[in-house]
């Protein structure tokens, strides 16, 4: 039986067109977050499995691919449980692992301490358009500020990279995992019930508020609570004023320190970006991590259904390694579906030097093959791209592949 051809369901093989798209992508993502102070770090792709099922990484943590133990360890006959079976796993995002990196190294890094980080993660997710289970995720951190000055660094680099790759009209969301709390709690709620509220609610953009008011009530929630949290959204604007209709209406149920700092990364990133987007509050916003304990955010793009990116803060998961809370916030954009949507619109990399080729002709002399392989070689001194390659029978479709490849120059050398 032949070999099986096709990646593993939900993965794919990278082609070069794509792979000079993604290494430029890669590469203007650390020029740029450098200029912002991230530091590039890693860590491995194996996390224990304790820590990926720590109740902190959401619906995720039912996507694991989980990694048997080896050797002497693997005792199949006397295993009792799936614990007695696997200790470690993919990693499912790059948060987890930063924060085990940290609580493990922070003596050695700097406070705040700036990390950029990109890797593949591994989900067992049902694919489909712009959703892999093997993903590249590219991630910014601040660790150790407790300042909103963490989500506004954080905002306005990731929203200076998408600029630069020539994405305009986009917009981020931004919420507070408190807020949604005030809101739930000023309706009646109980802390308890908060988890399944936000849950339905984060479907508000798919079944829109009637969907929503039919799921709380099929749930068993006071039909009183549900009309009263629901009667908020209906009044709630996507701006300022809606931050303060809600840091004057939610009274005690809200800090109101939570509304003058959401307020305040709104009106400073608009004054500072670099970039042509939107910015709005956006109070049905919830982001399926639970690790999440403050603002959060998302980016969307009309062009595409889905979020291409987003975080938060996380001030208490550091806190579950060392013993002792650590500050700290993270924006990542979905890689994968921002290559996605730049190989639709048929981006070609700005600025790319000449690619030249050099077909010869498999009689040539020996002589003049060195002739040959010398000027290459002054020219991609000079910083040209060149390929020298033996011309084919089917030298025409030979050149229109070149061309696809972005060869702009090819020659042609024939025997003496």
């Amino acid at each position: 039986m032949p070999l099986k051809k096709k990646p593993v369901t939900g993965m794919k093989d990278i082609l070069p067109g794509e792979m000079e798209i993604r290494d430029y992508v890669m590469n203007l993502i650390r020029e740029t977050y450098k200029t912002f102070g991230f530091s590039s770090m890693e860590t491995p792709c194996v996390e224990h499995i304790e820590n990926l099922t720590s109740k902190q990484g959401g619906d995720n943590e039912k996507l694991i691919f989980k990694i048997l133990k080896r050797g002497e360890k693997l005792k199949l006959d006397t295993a009792q449980s799936e614990a007695d079976l696997v200790d470690g796993g993919l990693r499912y995002d790059l948060t987890v692992p930063l924060s085990r990196y940290y609580a493990n190294n922070a003596n050695d890094l700097p406070s705040p301490f700036k990390a950029l980080q990109m890797g593949s993660v591994w989900r067992a997710d049902r694919p489909q358009r712009g959703r892999f289970r093997q993903f590249t995720q590219c991630d910014i951190d601040i660790l150790g500020e407790p300042s909103i000055l963490a989500e506004i660094e954080l905002i306005t680099a990731t929203t200076t990279l998408l600029g630069k790759l020539g994405f305009h009209n986009f917009t981020i969301h931004i919420n507070d995992r408190r807020m949604l709390k005030a809101m739930a709690a000023y309706s009646g709620f109980l802390p308890e019930q908060y988890d399944t509220v936000f849950i339905i609610l984060d479907k508000m953009d798919k079944i829109g508020l009637d969907g929503v008011k039919a799921e709380l009530l099929e749930e068993g929630f006071a039909a009183e609570a549900v009309d009263s949290y629901l009667a908020l959204f209906e009044k709630i604007t996507k701006d300022v004023e809606g931050v303060r209709w809600c840091k004057e209406t939610l009274g005690d149920a809200l800090e109101q320190k939570v509304a003058e700092d959401l307020e305040t990364i709104i009106t400073t990133v608009e004054s500072v970006k670099s970039a042509d987007f939107k910015i709005v509050f956006d109070p049905t916003l919830v982001r399926g991590m639970s690790y999440y304990t403050g603002p959060i955010f998302e980016i969307s793009m009309d062009e595409f259904g889905a979020a291409v990116g987003g975080g938060g803060r996380y001030d208490e998961m550091i806190g579950k390694f060392t013993g002792n809370d650590t500050c700290a916030c993270g924006f990542s954009i979905g890689f994968e579906r921002i290559v996605m949507l730049l190989l639709e619109r048929g981006f070609q990399i700005p600025g790319a030097g000449l690619k030249r080729a050099v077909l010869i002709d498999k009689r040539i002399s020996a002589q003049r093959l060195a002739e040959v392989l010398k000027d290459a070689k002054k020219d991609r001194e000079a910083g040209v791209q060149v390929t020298v390659a033996v011309m084919k029978k089917n030298k025409k479709f030979q050149k229109e592949q070149l061309v696809k490849e972005g060869y702009t120059d090819i020659q042609e050398i024939f025997a003496d």
